[in-house]
């Protein structure tokens, strides 16, 4: 619920949202301060932020602000993505709502958001209502977090950021490979169990593609790249098990499992797929 500070103002906020319009200076990204306020505790400020990824930081907060994150480019498309925010691990001071046409659904509480865990929802589901959690001393209180939008596209993307652990289909596997942030072929060295995911350790013989530099090594002696890739909790897997396929997904900067077959699966699925016409792309898979 909208904390008694706010709850009288409710009326007023659709005069609010056309008088206390502000843009961001490079719309993907915000940064403010709660002392900007007149009257503090009663202001409410409207952010556009137009970019598919960027971040907010608002310092001493007070009051209120609702965030509107839209794509820089409207199409039919884009009723379809998904909004995920990533709080900073010292984020405090507010608790973060989601606000559609003046109902609130509370996404966030203060107490979450040092846990750092991804928060989704589909961007029609409405705006980010961060309201300021009152306390004596503002002075040592940030909110802050990253943001990203999503395509909604049902596919491997969809198994990854907590989604269950299923196995792909032969069609999910080759759109996989053409599709994933992050496509290569290696062996599991090492798991270890988190509370809100696992965390894969791999050492790979072949990278195929990588958005960010995720996997480091690959020197032109030595043919080979390490790092980790995170899955949900549920899902089941140890080392030392031949090589596989990772496809996946990079979301604030870490790799997210997609598909992942046995690299004997990959190659029968692929070289089918070859023979009847059907591969969506070509690898290189000598």
């Amino acid at each position: 619920m909208l904390s008694p500070t706010l709850a009288p103002l409710l009326p007023l906020l659709l005069l609010w949202r056309v008088s206390l319009c502000q843009y961001s200076s490079d719309q993907c990204s915000w940064k403010g301060s709660g002392l900007m306020h007149e009257g503090h505790a009663r202001d409410v400020e409207q952010v556009y932020l137009r970019c598919s990824q960027g971040s907010l930081e608002w310092l001493y907060p007070t009051g209120a602000i609702i965030v509107n994150l839209r794509p820089n480019v409207l199409s039919p498309a884009a009723a379809r993505l998904s909004v995920c925010i990533k709080p900073a691990p010292d984020s405090r001071g507010t608790n973060v709502y989601l606000d559609r046409s003046g109902k609130l659904r509370l996404l966030l509480r203060e107490q979450d958001q040092a846990r750092g865990k991804v928060q989704c929802f589909g961007i029609t589901e409405g705006a980010l209502f961060i309201e300021a959690v009152p306390h004596m001393d503002i002075s040592r209180r940030t909110t802050a977090f990253q943001y990203e939008l999503l395509s909604n596209r049902p596919g491997p993307d969809a198994r990854s950021l907590g989604a269950p652990c299923q196995p792909c289909s032969d069609a999910e596997i080759l759109l996989a490979v053409c599709t994933s942030d992050i496509v290569a072929r290696g062996s599991i060295t090492k798991v270890e169990q988190e509370e809100e995911h696992s965390s894969i350790s791999v050492v790979l013989s072949r990278l195929y593609r990588q958005k960010t530099q995720i996997f480091t090594g690959g020197g032109v002696r030595v043919r080979s790249w390490t790092g980790s890739i995170k899955m949900p909790p549920q899902c089941r897997v140890r080392s030392g098990e031949g090589e596989f396929l990772f496809t996946g997904m990079v979301r604030f900067g870490e790799a997210w499992m997609g598909c992942a077959p046995r690299y004997k699966d990959f190659l029968r699925v692929y070289n089918e797929a070859q023979l009847q016409g059907t591969n969506p792309c070509h690898v290189d898979t000598d």
